[in-house]
Formats: structure tokens, C-alpha cells, sequence
């Protein structure tokens, strides 16, 4: 029988091996959504200095070509780090992404630009951005993963939303320093020397990414030996035995990821751009709105893990996004900057409800053996397709039609998308992890 000294040093040792799992999955995904956030925050800057053009929807359109190229690799990064994350366990995974995305932030601020360098500055952009996307395919899953099967199985999705407390923190540091430096650095000063401090301090988030990460105690799931000689990769395994799994994830994503740039990212810069309000006070109230969900993604976690099965949650907030969508923009146009803050805040506390909800979800719906890689190309052909382009085809809807609303009826399209999807999906919130 243990002394009752024995059973309080178990019980801390349990306490900070919790906390260690909480940080450590939580840190990569500040880093990594930083360092990705921070483009999307500054596409009206890299627009004027790596695609000039008479034309400011054409530079906008090459911009978000950039941010889009980034998505579309991370179905790349999610397959060949997923399939790492499988075979050799999640803690190589977790330390290899932050690493690489800390370095790619930093290249972005010494990039010459089109002035210095013509075409290659974009040529190089994008080829930044290729690395960035191959990163950020494996590090969100991994991170949720990680945090998933080290919690205790009535806390998984309190857990699990660590993963969006980390991004949605990373978004709201990108949108608070990009708001300061454009509303600090005036004139030229931004677009000669300015713009580049943001990104340098995405470098040095990545170093202190990796330091927190080097030594973690509790490595996660860790195949065993068969699993680790299996003759099919675990994405194989994954197709094979959850196919139906597969297309509903992905189609889920695709709504989410959508639901999540429109709102997030493109509504900032449709504000400015097609509103007529300063591009510094939109990102003021984005970051604003990225507080509100910061505070409301664990209890939306906590909330399925104790009020209401995942799914159900899911369902109601894309339903609302649905009921909004058009309102919320129609508001931005018609009323400007009050109406700017009621679309904000009400977005971001909508797609809290999914942030907070969606990773243990996800996670849930594969088994260990292959849970990184189903869960990693799935989630990241949905973002890739759907988050990655929203904010362009946002913008060619409107070059095309004519008409400044086009972006809140495909943001409607993306809500039914993603009730629909997730209405498929078997819930498992309340089973053990397989």
C-alpha cells in the first residue's frame, strides 16, 4: 500500500506532466499560426512590394495567391509528416514543425522585394511559402494529437482546444503586431524597413518553440514494434479501413477552413478595402475579436466534455454562421466601423464554438495506428481547399460579379457545408480512444 506521501508526489508528477502536455501542444501552434496569420494581416503590403500592379484587386489576387500556394502544401506536409508522426512517434513530429516554420518567418523578413530584385522577389514569396504550408500540414494535428491521447479521457476536448488556444493566441499576436505596425510606422517607413519586424520576431518565437520542446517527458502515442514494421503506411491503413471517415473530415474542413478565413482574415482586409475604413483600425478589432475567442475556445472544449456531445455543438454554430453571414457584411458596408465591430466579435465568437470543439473531434474519429495521418491529410486537403482560397475566391467574386456582398453568400455555401458534413460523422466524445 503507498504512503499517503507517495500518492501526493504521484498525484503532482500527473499535475505537471498535464501541464507539460497543455504547453507543449499549445506553444508550436502560436508559433506556427503566427508566423502563418501574420501574411494573411499583411497582404496589403506584400501586395504593393512583391506584386505591383495598376490594378488593387489584380495585387491583392497575386497576394492571396500566396497565401493560398501555402494551404495547398499542407496536405503534402500532413501526409509525409503525419506519416513521421505515425512510424516514429509524435514527439519528432512536434520539434521538427516549429523548427522549420521559425526559420521560413524568418526568411520572409530578409526577402528583397520587387523593386530590388524584379520577379524573383515573388518567386521567392512563394517559394517561402511552400515551406510554410509543408510545416503547418503536420504541426496543428500533430499538437492536437499529442494533447488528446495524453489527457484524461472526460477531458479530452478541454484539451484538445489547447491546440486552438495556441493558434488563436498566434493570430491574435499576428493581428496586434501587424495592427501596431502599421498604425505606428508611417509613410515609407513601412514599406521600406518596417513590415520586415514582424516576421524576425516569428524567427525568434521559433527558437523558443524548440527550446520548449526538446525535452518532453511524455512522448505521446509510440508505436509499438509491429505497428512500427507494418508492411502498408499508415495513411494506406487510414484509406482502407475509414474511408467514409476520410471524405466526411475533409468535406467538414473544407467548411470550416472557409468559415475560418472569411471571418478571421479576409474580413479585415474586405473592411479597408471595400469599406472605406482605416486597414489599422480593421486589424485593431480583429485583434479584438481573436480575444473574444481566445477566452471562449476551452469552454466550448470544456462544454463537450461535460454539457453536450461535439457534433451537436458543431452542427448549431455552422447553422449560425448560415443565419449571419449575409447581415454581418451587409453590416461592414452599410454602417462602417460599429458595423465592423458587431460582424468582428460575432464571428470570432461563432467559430470559437468550432475551434474549441473540432480537434478532439477529429482526433477521436481515427484510431491510434494511423490517427496522425487520417487526421492530417484530411484536415489539411479541407483547409487547403477551403481556408487557403477562401480569401481570393472571395476577391475574384467580387471582381466578377460586381457585387461587394458576393463574399457572404459563399460564406453561407460554407456553413451549410460544414453542418452537413458533420451531421455524417459519428460522434464519439463519449467512448475511449481507439
Amino acid at each position: 500500500m503507498s504512503s499517503p506521501n507517495n500518492a501526493a508526489i504521484a498525484r503532482s508528477a500527473a499535475r505537471r506532466l498535464s501541464l507539460e502536455a497543455l504547453a507543449a501542444g499549445t506553444v508550436g501552434n502560436v508559433v506556427e499560426w503566427y508566423d502563418f496569420g501574420l501574411y494573411g494581416f499583411f497582404v496589403p503590403t506584400l501586395a504593393h512590394l512583391f506584386f505591383p500592379s495598376a490594378d488593387h484587386i489584380a495585387a491583392l489576387i497575386g497576394a492571396y495567391g500566396g497565401f493560398a500556394i501555402g494551404f495547398a502544401m499542407r496536405p503534402i506536409g500532413g501526409a509525409v509528416l503525419g506519416h513521421l508522426g505515425d512510424r516514429i512517434g509524435r514527439r519528432f513530429l512536434l520539434v521538427f514543425s516549429v523548427v522549420m516554420m521559425g526559420g521560413c518567418t524568418a526568411a520572409i523578413a530578409v526577402l528583397p522585394t520587387y523593386g530590388q530584385v524584379g520577379l524573383a522577389a515573388p518567386i521567392l514569396l512563394l517559394l517561402v511559402r511552400i515551406f510554410q504550408g509543408f510545416s503547418v500540414g503536420g504541426e496543428f494535428t500533430g499538437s492536437v494529437s499529442y494533447l488528446v491521447e495524453t489527457a484524461s479521457p472526460p477531458r479530452r476536448g478541454f484539451a484538445g482546444s489547447f491546440a486552438n488556444i495556441g493558434s488563436t493566441g498566434g493570430m491574435l499576436l499576428a493581428a496586434g503586431v501587424a495592427a501596431a505596425t502599421v498604425t505606428f510606422a508611417h509613410g515609407s517607413a513601412l514599406y521600406s524597413w518596417a513590415w520586415r519586424i514582424p516576421f524576425l520576431l516569428g524567427g525568434v518565437l521559433g527558437i523558443l518553440g524548440y527550446l520548449l520542446r526538446r525535452r518532453l517527458s511524455h512522448p505521446g502515442y509510440e508505436p509499438d514494434a509491429k505497428a512500427r514494421k507494418h508492411p502498408d503506411p499508415p495513411l494506406k491503413r487510414a484509406l482502407k479501413r475509414s474511408p467514409r471517415t476520410m471524405i466526411y473530415a475533409t468535406l467538414f474542413t473544407t467548411g470550416y477552413g472557409i468559415v475560418n478565413y472569411l471571418t478571421m482574415v479576409f474580413l479585415p482586409t474586405y473592411a479597408s478595402g471595400f469599406g472605406d475604413i482605416p486597414h489599422g483600425t480593421a486589424l485593431g478589432i480583429a485583434t479584438a475579436a481573436q480575444g473574444v475567442a481566445l477566452v471562449m475556445v476551452p469552454i466550448a472544449g470544456w462544454l463537450t466534455d461535460n454539457v453536450m456531445r461535439r457534433r451537436t455543438l458543431l452542427i448549431a454554430a455552422f447553422a449560425a454562421e448560415f443565419a449571419v453571414a449575409w447581415i454581418a457584411f451587409a453590416l461592414v458596408r452599410a454602417v462602417g466601423i460599429a458595423g465592423l465591430w458587431i460582424a468582428q466579435l460575432l464571428f470570432g465568437f461563432l467559430l470559437a464554438l468550432v475551434m474549441g470543439t473540432a480537434p478532439a473531434m477529429l482526433a477521436e474519429m481515427f484510431p491510434g495506428e494511423y490517427r496522425l495521418s487520417g487526421y492530417s491529410v484530411s484536415f489539411n486537403i479541407g483547409l487547403g481547399i477551403g481556408g487557403g482560397t477562401a480569401p481570393m475566391v472571395a476577391t475574384a467574386l467580387i471582381a466578377l460579379s460586381g457585387n461587394l456582398l458576393a463574399p457572404a453568400w459563399y460564406l453561407m455555401l460554407a456553413g451549410l457545408f460544414g453542418a452537413g458534413a458533420i451531421f455524417m460523422v459519428k460522434d464519439r466524445s463519449r467512448e475511449p480512444l481507439r
